[in-house]
């Protein structure tokens, strides 16, 4: 059985050397990360070089994830680790200070920043050590914020630190990470996926400096922030995919909010045909052991069943002790909850355009008529997403007419991107579809084959036409394509 939810690692020290990146893709992984919180541009071009070697030894198209760093706001330098108890005053400078004791029971830090420091208001909390310390704000200022320890704790240089009840107002898109979007357009990255996101307008602003830039990578938004929760619509609707990080977002909402968060963002990414990665700590446990809790194990099922196109690991393919064995783990754990899946969604969502319309009927014709594959021939790739939108049984087959279309096809539910040809007449296009199909193994006589395309050819949007080739076709459109 083809594994329909996409798998997403990211590349650290554990993981970064060819042969163990070509084990990772044998096991289940379709789409690589790239943490640009760590590494150097060379050493992100090294793994860059990697998987296009990997694609071309294997005949498999890999999709890279640049993951930019955001505005992570984080304290300071400190003396010494400070051993926080609940009680403990705690002053948060403006001023770039080295973090002390000043006395018992009273500390001063930094943040790297300061300009977050009018935005605090007296009630607010501030989450330290990446939310493991609470403090509650008792004291405004420019200069000076003071804060008082709930609970005890241990800090840390540099550690992260939220706002959950503060309205932020600064770019989430930093310089460096300008530097790392411009880099990853030379190099050719697939996605981009922007961190601390708020509203639609930063994802807005993410398309255009990439646009600047000459990249036609899609723009995934990170869901870590309250704010994008409650602007969730508009992000959708802006964004070319989500990511559900729920590492920050467990910070920034109660814990135990969190699922419910998910499942909800999941089903409105699902609605508006645009592809979803659940993400953090989903086998953390497999970083240091040799298998996953029963809980992970869960959790992975669950989000499977729950919609999501994509699920990935972080710590446990970057720094773990065998990234090989999670992913093949996970996809295992994703196969066999495909035998439970609810297929077939047809009537689950409305129709935003006439491809939805097209996408709807393809799918459930190709149920109904029992088809071996859905052939999506797409310009822009949308129509096979929207195809996997409704979530049949059916292997999705997906012809682009450029590479990057396909790759960013490697995180769409079920679909396979596996041919890219050259935009032509409907009839020749057809023909020279299955003659390379069936080339490359794709397709079988004795088959039949349901095809979704659009006329005039390569047009955005303009998804339009089904056909069926039947099981003793085949040969025509083989010979068809040899005139």
């Amino acid at each position: 059985m083809i594994k329909k939810t996409k798998i997403v690692a990211t590349l650290g020290p554990a993981s970064d050397n060819e042969e163990t990146m070509e084990a990772m893709v044998k096991a289940g992984v379709n789409v690589f990360r790239l943490n640009f919180s760590h590494g150097t541009h060379e050493y992100h071009k090294s793994n860059i070089d990697k998987i296009r070697n990997i694609e071309k030894k294997l005949n498999k198209r890999i999709g890279i994830l640049q993951d930019i760093c955001g505005p992570k706001i984080r304290v300071g330098k400190l003396s010494e680790p400070f051993y926080l108890k609940a009680g403990d005053e705690l002053s948060i400078y403006a001023e770039d200070i080295v973090g002390e004791k000043v006395e018992k029971g009273i500390y001063k830090v930094s943040l790297n920043q300061p300009q977050i420091l009018p935005m605090l208001k007296v009630g607010e909390y501030v989450y330290l050590y990446d939310g493991s310390i609470r403090a509650k704000v008792i004291s405004e200022g420019k200069e000076i914020v003071k804060t008082i320890i709930e609970n005890d704790g241990i800090l840390n240089s540099n550690k992260g630190v939220n706002f959950p009840n503060t309205a932020l107002g600064i770019e989430i898109i930093t310089q460096k990470d300008k530097e790392d979007m411009k880099f990853g357009a030379k190099h050719g990255v697939n996605f981009v996926a922007i961190s601390f996101v708020q509203d639609a307008n930063d994802v807005i602003k993410a398309k255009n400096i990439l646009k600047e830039f000459g990249s036609r990578a899609a723009v995934l938004s990170k869901i870590e922030k309250f704010d994008a929760v409650e602007n969730i619509d508009d992000i959708i609707a802006k964004s070319d995919g989500i990511m559900v990080a729920r590492g920050d977002l467990g910070i920034e909402v109660p814990f135990y909010k969190v699922p419910t968060i998910q499942k909800l963002i999941i089903k409105k990414a699902n609605a508006a045909s645009k592809p979803v990665i659940t993400a953090t700590q989903m086998m953390l446990s497999m970083a240091e052991h040799e298998t996953a809790t029963r809980a992970e194990i869960s959790d992975v099922a669950n989000a499977v069943l729950d919609g999501t196109d994509a699920v990935m690991l972080s710590e446990e393919s970057a720094i773990g002790k065998n990234p090989v064995a999670v992913v093949e783990a996970m996809s295992k754990t994703i196969i066999q909850t495909q035998s439970i899946y609810p297929y077939n969604k047809f009537d689950e969502f409305d129709f935003f355009d006439e491809t939805d319309m097209v996408a709807s009927s393809a799918a459930s014709l190709a149920v109904r008529i029992k088809a071996d594959a859905l052939i999506s021939i797409t310009g822009s790739g949308k129509s096979a997403i929207k195809l996997a939108r409704n979530r049949t049984n059916i292997d999705i087959i997906a012809v682009a007419h450029d590479e990057q279309t396909a790759h960013m096809l490697t995180l769409a539910w079920g679909v396979t991107p596996a041919l890219v040809l050259e935009k032509t007449k409907l009839s020749s296009l057809l023909a020279n579809v299955m003659k390379k199909a069936y080339e490359e193994g794709y397709v079988e006589h004795d088959k039949t084959y349901l095809v979704t395309a659009g006329h005039p050819t390569g047009v955005e949007g303009s998804t339009n036409l089904i056909r069926i080739i039947r099981r003793d076709q085949l040969d025509y459109y083989l010979e068809l394509a040899t005139e």
